[in-house]
């Protein structure tokens, strides 16, 4: 059962529109197929009435409604009535599963409790609604209280009751826990439905699922992207995975392929970012960066696993920065259908490197201007460098530039002003030539391009045209910052006149 429409939201600071929820809902029974949903608690707003009307009219309409479950409340009529006027027809009782619970929060006796709860079941079979319960604090109730919890499953196995449901409310089992606790209960009622819900404040949910599945568990609770209160709950895609690898006597309905598309969907809606470690649906998850392990992946698939990316309709992708490689260039080139020489390609490799440490953020996509870079300046002879510089730019001030320049052991330094900072340091470049006699070419084209979909981060490329007796020259720069590179194109022209 996925229950981020329910648990799932209520992360800090998540909030569902109905029209979101109907989305998700359709998403995670179509695409994704999980065996069912809970989609609300009953009685909290008049949103959460609006949104389950919508999925149970959607749901009726297309086959799923004994699919859809809300979370009701030991509460007499209200929460039966509720659903009743939403359509929906499957509910998920919640109960008190520890003595600590019952007695502070209840202030009631089990006999008490149960005989409200016996109201409730009674009331809703009686208005044809399908009735599962959760016994809420089931884990502290396994540690500290133990009679109390048989004594409420002997209570519930004479109810008419679907499933069991067992939560360890404030996730703080551990695996052995898990284990014993879920096999003693599922050992002594062998003929019911116990379904385990993990959070995750320890970080230990995807284990006791583990545990709780080897211990006989029949169902689980999940959520996309791992959502929840406080540290969340177990992650739906990463527990797919490890019952699809390590329980393959366990055959589950979900689609893994549908994975990330529901997981960016919830992202996107819930503004909650995954981190790019998450694992199965994490942005760098498949993306491999030191060179050593490219290597290995292309020599024989060395560090391959089980989890293929295309299982989750993702690809494998290869990092560029200063720890690539020359097999990871590689590899991002045959993706791009390029070829380059030992040579260029050592030349290509360093000038990553190089961006790396200075912490640039290099993609495939900039590979065709890198390669285009560094083959147009290996044609170049640097006997002018821009050895220093310094640019300005204030509000209703006149941008400046402050330049240094060396031809040979000659070094020349001079200031101007400009209409922009580029436009300030040709000003001061200009000073330096009249110095030198020479007579600097005139610009005609200045053409600014990122790769596509580039961020700000991104790198880009100046192109830059001049006229030099009647001819047009091109030269080109590449940094991620637009002046920069349009200053690396300067200098490359000072060096071919």
């Amino acid at each position: 059962m996925d229950t981020t429409l329910r648990d799932g939201e209520q992360t800090s600071g998540v909030s569902f529109s109905a029209s979101e929820k109907l989305t998700i809902a359709q998403l995670l029974l179509q695409e994704v197929k999980v065996d069912r949903i809970e989609v609300a608690s009953a009685r909290v707003s008049e949103g959460e009435f609006q949104a389950v009307e919508k999925i149970t009219a959607w749901a009726a309409e297309n086959g799923y409604l004994d699919k859809v479950e809300v979370l009701t409340f030991v509460d007499g009529l209200s929460s039966v009535d509720w659903m009743i006027k939403t359509g929906a027809k499957v509910m998920n009782l919640l109960t008190k599963g520890s003595i600590n619970h019952l007695t502070h929060q209840l202030r009631k006796t089990p006999a008490e409790h149960f005989e409200d709860i016996r109201k409730v079941i009674e009331l809703a079979v009686s208005k044809d609604i399908l009735v599962n319960v959760y016994l809420e604090d089931w884990s502290n109730g396994m540690r500290n209280s133990k009679e109390y919890v048989f004594q409420i499953l002997e209570f519930l196995s004479t109810q008419p009751v679907k499933r069991i449901m067992l939560p360890d409310t404030l996730g703080v089992l551990t695996p052995s826990e898990s284990y014993l606790f879920v096999k003693e209960i599922v050992d002594k009622y062998p003929d019911h439905h116990f379904d385990f819900h993990a959070h995750n404040d320890y970080d230990l949910s995807i284990a006791n699922v583990m545990e709780a599945l080897r211990a006989g568990a029949h169902g689980l609770h999940l959520t996309v992207n791992g959502m929840g209160e406080r540290a969340g709950n177990a992650p739906l895609a990463s527990t797919i995975a490890v019952i699809n690898d390590f329980h393959p006597e366990i055959i589950t309905s979900v689609n893994e392929h549908s994975l990330y598309t529901v997981s960016k969907i919830v992202e996107t809606f819930s503004g909650l970012r995954i981190p790019g470690n998450k694992p199965i649906v994490g942005e760098n998850v498949f993306t491999q960066t030191a060179g050593i392990h490219a290597d290995g992946d292309k020599k024989n698939n060395l560090y391959f696993s089980k989890l293929m990316p295309e299982r989750f309709a993702r690809l494998r992708s290869y990092a560029l920065g200063k720890t690539s490689g020359k097999a990871n260039i590689e590899n991002n080139l045959r993706d791009l259908g390029i070829t380059l020489s030992d040579e260029d390609l050592k030349k290509v490799t360093q000038r990553i490197i190089e961006l790396g440490d200075r912490k640039e953020a290099v993609t495939q996509d900039d590979l065709p201007y890198i390669i285009s870079d560094v083959l147009d300046s290996s044609r170049i002879q640097e006997n002018v460098k821009i050895i220093n510089y310094v640019l300005t730019h204030s509000k209703n001030l006149k941008p400046s530039a402050t330049l240094q320049i060396s031809f040979g052991d000659e070094v020349f330094e001079e200031s101007a002003q400009g209409d922009g900072q580029y436009d300030a340091f040709m000003n001061a470049l200009k000073k330096i030539y009249v110095k030198k006699k020479i007579e600097l070419p005139m610009l005609t084209d200045y053409a600014v391009r990122i790769p596509p979909g580039g961020k700000t981060d991104a790198l880009c490329e100046t192109i830059i045209t001049w006229k030099i007796k009647n001819k047009d020259l091109k030269t080109r720069g590449l940094d991620s910052d637009q002046t920069v590179s349009a200053i690396i194109a300067t200098q490359k022209m000072l060096n071919l006149i």
